[in-house]
């Protein structure tokens, strides 16, 4: 009997329990010709089971819309499409999220949601190559084919060689499809699909590092099909579809395929095998980890990278933790992250010291010190400079200046952290650690900026360490004049100078002083005259005084409160009152208000043991108080060091002084005790007492209000006016010592 295969199909589709004879009554060819040959019964069976398949297809289909759109109206965020789409992680963390076991394969994920959102739907949960359904594979051919019913596993033995056949070949595609059509059509669980099969099409699939990832999903659905079987993975070919199925792309594709979640339903399926997680190597396992890193999965990074080191005893190469600290030192507020990967680092055998001398090695200790910057940790991060520094095979170049210059965000941290303790060491006058590090940022390849450079030299000159302060300053210019910095202003050279002058080092004045006229062709500004002006004072030199402030009244410079205060000074050394007045008088004429130190180093130059400077005294206190008035009237202007008139601890000790120099001059039978007590004593004893007025309290609450308001440029011009203030106030202090 012959039968068409219109006619074949019309009687399947009418009814799959007819017999040969009623299938053959719907031809009309049949009824008149005879078969050429006869149809086995085997043949017909599977069309009817084909049929049959295709009739429940339709069915769960419909079943599965209508489960969906009940689903929707619940849980409008997940139905079944979505969930048959989501990756392996993403089905994780749902089974997760709805306190479901989170590990098995991608389909064991995928029924267990499903199965628990009540999602029932009689399809295929996998696809095929192309991600759909190819039915033309499980499909007959369009003709009549013979078949060997002495043998009831004809067809099964026919498949698995012509699997093996394509596979030797190297037709993956031809060899997966046929494997799906022998897994579905033909096993059974007392003849399940051979474990030889498994592996020649899994074999077929890894070549060519899994045909550039095309062959990554049907390798990972072989791959856990051998696992659910119970068949052993061959840790080589499992290995390598791990690692080649992973690329630089979203998600750690390549090219669209495969990727971190294919990678990882593999690990699973190789973990779940019977040889376990032992087949998997360090370098699969390290694969996964900078996958995820680069994918900025930073946190499912660091489980992996610690289970390597902890569960597993591995020692992963150096550029799987530089990869995961990399991306954590990338992302906000992940620096404690980082201190773990140095730590599992230290753990799995490295030592800090030492891995400087590898790239990768470099780039993890670049990561440590981005993170201690973001923490603000400014040891952690120095140390591992120093770490990087003392690292073997960089020559010609360093490892800490290698690690610095690793990348920009590694060079911006390096040069934050030492400024940074720059600023500590400055703040604490501990001028050894703040030129070490100005040291060691040249070293480092990192450029100092003017500000630091300021700092550090300042910090020299207030330190009193003249030699060292010149000859960082020297450095300066000669960096200077190389183009790697700015030309040091004009202050500098006076805090120099000044630092010099105290130390008692005129050569190195000289030098300095030389310094400056040929970096600024100047010979200075009223700051450095002021100085010149102080050793003047120091000597009590009054003529050549006032011959310089002459000189600086004519060349059109215009003296300022340190100029007529330090002039006061010298009036101190020469025990001149009278003269200390007179100044103040001609300041005063120039609009040049005295503050609080001008009014102390006049009261300083009357302590001379006579009644006529005890009067001045007592006339200049006067004169401080009525100012004193008028601040707390007006209101502070400017920096309160530079322009307060507020007694001070100083000023409380002159009128004790003068107080005393008042007694002994009434006990000498000078002037009247009553009267003295009752006129000269009286602006000399308020000073005394000012600090217990409620004055006081008005007058440091202005003081504190105009700090605040001043901005920190402000602040830096006048530091150096506050500076030679307080030198000329010393000078003074130091001349009544010795007076004592």
């Amino acid at each position: 009997m012959k039968l068409s295969y219109y006619a074949l199909t019309a009687a399947l589709t009418l009814g799959t329990n007819k017999s040969c004879i009623e299938v053959a009554a719907f031809s009309p060819a049949a009824s008149t010709k005879k078969s050429s040959f006869p149809l086995s019964q085997n043949a017909i069976k599977s069309q009817c089971q084909y049929n049959n398949h295709n009739t429940v297809g339709r069915s769960s289909r419909q079943l599965s819309m209508t489960v969906d759109t009940q689903y929707e109206t619940s849980a409008a965020s997940m139905d079944f499409e979505a969930i048959r789409k989501l990756p392996y992680r993403q089905l994780q963390k749902y089974c997760k999220d709805r306190g479901l076991p989170a590990n098995g394969s991608t389909a064991a994920l995928r029924t267990r949601l499903l199965e628990d959102l009540g999602l029932i739907a009689m399809r295929d949960e996998e696809c095929d190559v192309n991600g759909e359904a190819n039915d033309d594979d499980i499909c007959p051919p369009d003709e009549i084919v013979f078949v060997d019913e002495s043998d009831p596993d004809f067809d099964f033995n026919a498949l698995v060689s012509e699997i093996q056949e394509k596979s030797s070949m190297g037709h993956w595609k031809a060899a997966v499809r046929k494997l799906k059509q022998l897994s579905k059509r033909y096993a059974r669980p007392d003849k399940p699909v051979p474990e030889q099969t498994y592996t020649a099409v899994l074999e077929a699939c890894v070549a060519n590092r899994l045909h550039g990832a095309r062959a990554s999903e049907p390798a990972r659905k072989i791959m856990e099909d051998m696992a659910e079987q119970g068949y052993t993975i061959p840790a080589n070919l499992g290995n390598q579809c791990v690692v080649n199925c992973l690329g630089n792309g979203p998600n750690g594709s390549h090219d669209g395929c495969g990727g971190i979640d294919t990678a990882l339903a593999m690990l699973a399926a190789m973990e779940s095998s019977p040889s376990g997680s032992q087949m998997i190597t360090v370098d699969t396992y390290g694969a996964v980890v900078s996958a995820l890193s680069l994918d900025g999965a930073v946190e499912e990074a660091i489980l992996l990278l610690r289970a390597m080191v902890v569960d597993h005893s591995f020692t992963p190469p150096l550029s799987v933790f530089s990869d995961v600290a990399h991306a954590a030192a990338k992302a906000e507020n992940m620096g404690e992250t980082v201190l773990q990967v140095l730590s599992l680092a230290k753990a799995s055998g490295y030592i800090l010291d030492n891995i400087a001398s590898a790239q990768s090695g470099r780039e993890l200790l670049a990561s440590g010190v981005i993170a201690a910057e973001q923490m603000n940790n400014l040891p952690l991060g120095l140390r591992l400079l120093t770490a990087a520094a003392k690292a073997e095979g960089c020559a010609p170049d360093k490892g800490d200046a290698l690690v610095a210059s690793t990348s920009s965000a590694a060079q911006r941290a390096c040069t934050l952290i030492h400024r940074k303790a720059i600023d500590t060491a400055v703040k604490d006058d501990n001028w050894k650690l703040a030129v070490k590090l100005e040291e060691l940022m040249v070293s480092r390849s990192l450029t100092p900026s003017t500000s630091v450079l300021r700092k550090v030299v300042g910090v020299c000159a207030k330190c009193e360490r003249s030699k060292k302060a010149t000859a960082l300053l020297l450095e300066w210019i000669q960096r200077a004049e190389d183009g790697k910095a700015d030309k040091p202003p004009l202050s500098i050279f006076n805090n120099v100078v000044n630092a010099c002058e105290i130390c008692g080092e005129e050569e190195l004045t000289l030098v300095v002083l030389d310094a400056m006229k040929k970096v600024h062709q100047s010979e200075g500004n009223i700051v450095t005259t002021n100085i010149a002006l102080k050793r003047l004072a120091k000597q009590g030199n009054l003529v050549a005084v006032e011959g310089l402030i002459i000189g600086m009244l004519q060349a059109g410079m215009e003296p300022n409160v340190v100029t007529y205060t330090t002039a006061i000074g010298a009036c101190v050394k020469a025990e001149d009152s009278a003269m200390a007045v007179e100044w103040m008088r001609r300041m005063r004429s120039r609009q040049v208000m005295p503050n609080c130190y001008t009014y102390n180093t006049v009261l300083a130059a009357c302590l001379d043991g006579k009644l006529e400077s005890t009067i001045r005294a007592s006339k200049v206190a006067t004169e401080m108080l009525q100012d004193v008035q008028k601040e707390l009237r007006d209101g502070l202007k400017g920096s309160s060091e530079y322009t307060s008139v507020i007694p001070d601890a100083y000023t409380k000790v002159l009128a004790r002084s003068l107080m005393k120099q008042l007694r002994e001059n009434w006990r000498s039978g000078d002037i009247n005790m009553q009267v003295a007590k009752s006129t000269i004593r009286v602006p000399l004893l308020k000073l005394v007492d000012f600090d217990k007025s409620e004055a006081a309290a008005e007058v440091q609450k202005q003081m504190e209000s105009a700090k605040a308001q001043l901005g920190e440029d402000a602040q830096l011009n006048t530091e150096e006016l506050n500076q030679d203030l307080a030198n000329v106030v010393a000078m003074a202090k130091a001349h009544r010592r010795m007076e004592v």
